[in-house]
């Protein structure tokens, strides 16, 4: 899920195709297809361009045009793209591979045909998500290694790795900035850790659901997701995180996307069948957005 908060737009990677939804509305607006298994989202309005993270294959980015969300060239990458963002101080579109362990560069007024990404850059370890500090660092989660990377864009190389104990496997991730904050979703122990952007030092972690997927912020609180119905409402402060409120959500809503401008958050999802094995089946037709804004 990416939230565009200029247009009060929704993106929704929906593995074959990715869907434009209206926040106001619930309207879908485009239904952009051609993917085998769509991750993530980033978007360029300056250039009028959306960028699509499509793992399946031999990977690929999908290049499409945000005003009539036609397809305008396929980019390839490394298999198993997942995570994808954009930051606009260094003008570049960041995309991490999962199975492939690199961080992948490009500027985002490629050639949407015959275009190549910079050389990816080596993580020594599995990526899940990624964010920037808006002066040349990323932080990028690796779930298999329980580890924060941290890449100097400069140099193209990775400077640091932060543990992130008391937590492990993290996936989900969100930046504060200004206050050289990381938030780091972890699914194993169950735990939402703050971690100083600068030192790599946990500052304090509090306890979260199960399948947590994606952390968010939201004027001073961080947002996790969790499979298991819950969505975590933490306070940040000199004391460290304290839980404000545990939200009631759908079984499977595990992913966000935060529009701050409006106050609210969406979480994709669907009813789902009883779960045998693995993971469990969502009932054909059952695709839901759902919308938490304060009362």
């Amino acid at each position: 899920m990416t939230v565009d908060p200029q247009s009060h737009r929704l993106f929704v990677t929906r593995t074959t195709h990715t869907q434009v939804i209206d926040a106001e509305s619930g309207k879908v607006l485009g239904d952009i297809p051609g993917q085998t298994r769509s991750h993530g989202v980033a978007i360029v309005p300056r250039l009028n361009r959306g960028f699509i993270t499509d793992g399946g294959g031999s990977g690929a980015i999908i290049v499409f045009d945000l005003t009539n969300y036609s397809v305008i060239g396929r980019i390839t990458t490394v298999p198993d793209s997942d995570g994808i963002i954009y930051d606009a101080q260094t003008d570049h579109v960041l995309a991490v591979s999962g199975d492939g362990g690199v961080l992948m560069t490009f500027k985002p007024d490629i050639d949407p045909k015959n275009g190549k990404i910079d050389p990816p850059i080596a993580l020594g370890g599995a990526p899940e998500f990624l964010a920037t500090d808006g002066a040349g660092k990323v932080y990028i989660n690796l779930e298999d290694k329980d580890v924060v990377a941290v890449v100097d864009l400069a140099s193209r190389k990775v400077v640091a790795r932060w543990p992130v104990a008391p937590g492990g496997h993290p996936v989900g991730l969100a930046m504060d900035t200004q206050k050289h904050r990381l938030f780091i979703g972890c699914r194993n122990a169950q735990k939402l850790v703050e971690m100083n952007a600068d030192t790599g030092k946990i500052e304090s972690s509090v306890p979260i659901g199960a399948g947590v997927d994606a952390v968010g912020l939201m004027q001073g609180q961080a947002f996790a997701s969790c499979r298991d119905t819950s969505l975590i409402a933490a306070s940040a402060s000199a004391q460290g995180l304290n839980v404000d409120q545990t939200i009631k959500t759908p079984e499977g809503a595990r992913t966000l996307g935060i529009d701050s401008s409006a106050h609210r958050i969406y979480l994709p999802t669907a009813e789902f069948e009883p779960a045998t094995t693995g993971r469990p089946k969502a009932k054909p037709g059952t695709f839901m957005i759902v919308v938490v804004a304060p009362q």
